[in-house]
C-alpha cells in the first residue's frame, strides 16, 4: 500500500481563487459564499488527480476514478481541516465517468465496459476485475460513457455518446443501458449526444444530463424513460440490432428545424427535456448530479438536486416534478467561482458537497488543472428561491426565508418571459419564439413561505424565464439570486 501524503501544512479557509481571477458568472460570489464556502483539498503533486467520478466509501473515505483510468481512495478529506492521503486502489482502466461501490466491490464505468473491481487478497489493492458489461462498441476517444451510482437492486446505468457530435463509429453508441448486478444488458433508450452523468432524481427516478449540440438546443436534464427516444435520430440504426429490437419499432424522424414540443406530439417516443438550462446563462457543459439527502446538513435544499458544470465552473439547483406524466422543472443558480471544469460532484456523510474534475480538452474558467474542492454550509440561510411548481393557473414559488409582504404581493415584483429552442440537426439553437406572461395576481402564504403567482400567457413547450428582483424577506434581506428558469412541459390540469 502506497500513500502520498500531501506536503501542504495547513489550510486557510476560504477558496483559494476568487470568482474574479475566474471570471464572473452571475456576479454574486461574495454574497453566496456568506453561506457556502468553497475549501480546497490540499493534493500532492502526484497523482495528477484529474476527476471523473465519485463514491463515497465507509469511514467517510472518498473514492475517485479518473480519467487517466485509476480509482484512487482519499481519506483525510473530510476534516475541519483537510489533510488528504491518497492510495491508488486501480489503475490500467479507461476514463472513469462512472463509479459506485456495494458490498465491498467497486462498479466502474469505462468507455468500453462496466467493469466489477474488488481487492480479493485484502492488500489494498484491486486484484479482481470482472466485466459486467462490453456490449457496446469503441472507436473514437469522443464516446464517452457516463455511468450511474449503483442503485438499490445493484444495477449500474449507462449513457453512451456519439463518436462525435453528427455520427458514430461503433454499435449502440447513443443508446442508455441498464447493466445489471449479473451482468444482463437491458437497452433503456436511444438518442443519447454526449450524455455529462447519470443519476437518479430527487424522487429515484433516472435521468441523464444532455449537452447542447446538434438536436439539443441547450444543455438538459432528461427522463430515461423506458423505451424512450432522447432527441437525435442518427443512432436510429441501432434498432436494427440485437438489443435495439428489443426497444420496439424506430420512432419516426424527427422535422429537422422544428419544436421538440410539437415533435414530441408526433412522435410517441420522444422525451421533452425535464429542465432545461438556457445556455451560458445557467450553464455551458452540464456535468454530474446529486440530490442533498444531508437532512438539513448543507442547508435549507433537502432532495433538491445540485449540478455541476465543467466550462463554467459552478454549481447549480434543480427541481423535478411530474405533471401529466411528463417530468419537467425548474433550474436556480447556487454557486460560482469554482477553480476547475467540475466534471463530477458528490454529498459526503457530514453533509459537504464534493467536486472535482480537471481544464484539460475544452474551455474551462477555471484555471486549475485538476483540483478537490468540498462546498460547506456556513449556518446562514440564504435568502433564495427554494422551489418553483407549476399550477394550473401560474406559479407556486416558495422561499427559504419568510417574504416580506408587501414586496411579495406587487405584482411588478415578477417579471417572465418564456422561449423555446429550434429542434434541429444543426448545432445547438438560439432561443426563440418569444413571448412575455404576464403576473396577475401574487398572494403569499400566512407564514410568507410561499407566493401563489397567477399569471396569463403561459406556454407549454417553453422555457419560462423569472426575475425576482423587488422581493425581500420579512427581514429585509435582497435575494442572493434573482433568477429561475421553470421548463413548463403540461400546465398542471
Amino acid at each position: 500500500m502506497r500513500l502520498l501524503t500531501s506536503t501542504f501544512v495547513a489550510l486557510c479557509l476560504t477558496a483559494t481563487t476568487s470568482a474574479q481571477e475566474l471570471g464572473n458568472m452571475w456576479g454574486t460570489a461574495n454574497a453566496e459564499a456568506k453561506h457556502y464556502r468553497v475549501i480546497d483539498l490540499p493534493l500532492p503533486v502526484d497523482p495528477q488527480l484529474e476527476v471523473g467520478s465519485f463514491c463515497i466509501l465507509p469511514e467517510g473515505k472518498l473514492a475517485v476514478g479518473t480519467r487517466r483510468g485509476e480509482i484512487l481512495i482519499v481519506s483525510g478529506c473530510f476534516e475541519p481541516l483537510p489533510k488528504p492521503h491518497i492510495h491508488r486502489f486501480a489503475s490500467g482502466l479507461d476514463e472513469v465517468l462512472g463509479l459506485g461501490y456495494k458490498d465491498g466491490v467497486f462498479y466502474a464505468t469505462q468507455q468500453t465496459e462496466v467493469t466489477a473491481i474488488a481487492d480479493k487478497d485484502n492488500d489494498g489493492r484491486a486484484d479482481s476485475f470482472t466485466c459486467l458489461s462490453d456490449a457496446w462498441g469503441f472507436g473514437h476517444y469522443h464516446e464517452f460513457a457516463w455511468g450511474s451510482p449503483v442503485q438499490p437492486d445493484g444495477s449500474v446505468y449507462v449513457a453512451l455518446g456519439l463518436s462525435a457530435s453528427y455520427y458514430y463509429k461503433a454499435p449502440y453508441r447513443g443508446f442508455a443501458f441498464q447493466i445489471t448486478a449479473d451482468g444482463k444488458t437491458i437497452p433503456i433508450a436511444t438518442g443519447v449526444r454526449s450524455a455529462g452523468g447519470v443519476a437518479a432524481n430527487e424522487h429515484g427516478e433516472m435521468f441523464y444530463i444532455e449537452s447542447q449540440g446538434p438536436w439539443n438546443g441547450s444543455c438538459s436534464l432528461k427522463h430515461l424513460k423506458p423505451g424512450g427516444f432522447m432527441g437525435h435520430p442518427v443512432c436510429f440504426d441501432g434498432y436494427d440490432l440485437p438489443l435495439g429490437k428489443l426497444l420496439g419499432p424506430r420512432p419516426l424522424e424527427p422535422k429537422n428545424q422544428s419544436r421538440l414540443y410539437d415533435e414530441a406530439k408526433r412522435i410517441e417516443q420522444l422525451v421533452p427535456y425535464a429542465v432545461v438550462f438556457p445556455y451560458r446563462r445557467m450553464g455551458q457543459s452540464i456535468t454530474a448530479f446529486r440530490p442533498d439527502r444531508s437532512n438539513g446538513k448543507f442547508g435549507p435544499f433537502q432532495d433538491q438536486l445540485f449540478v455541476g458544470d465543467y466550462s463554467l465552473s459552478i454549481v447549480m439547483r434543480a427541481t423535478t416534478e411530474l405533471v401529466d406524466g411528463v417530468w419537467q422543472g425548474a433550474c436556480y443558480p447556487f454557486r460560482e467561482g469554482l477553480a476547475t471544469g467540475i466534471l463530477a460532484v458528490e454529498f459526503s456523510d457530514k453533509g459537504y458537497l464534493v467536486t472535482g474534475g480537471t481544464n484539460r480538452g475544452w474551455p474551462v474558467r477555471g484555471n486549475r488543472k485538476y483540483l478537490l474542492q468540498r462546498l460547506e454550509w456556513t449556518g446562514s440561510t440564504p435568502f433564495e428561491v427554494h422551489t418553483i411548481s407549476a399550477r394550473k393557473t401560474g406559479f407556486e414559488i416558495t422561499f427559504t426565508n419568510p417574504v416580506d409582504p408587501k414586496s411579495a404581493s406587487d405584482i411588478a415584483n415578477y417579471k417572465l418571459r418564456s422561449f423555446t429552442h429550434i429542434y434541429q440537426k444543426f448545432y445547438g439553437s438560439p432561443e426563440v419564439d418569444e413571448t412575455f406572461p404576464k403576473a396577475t395576481h401574487a398572494t403569499p402564504s400566512a407564514d410568507g413561505r410561499s407566493v401563489m403567482l397567477t399569471v396569463s400567457g403561459l406556454v407549454e413547450g417553453h422555457v419560462h424565464d423569472f426575475d425576482f428582483t423587488g422581493v425581500f424577506s420579512a427581514g429585509n434581506e435582497p435575494l442572493v439570486h434573482t433568477t429561475a428558469h421553470y421548463t413548463l412541459n403540461r400546465i398542471p390540469k
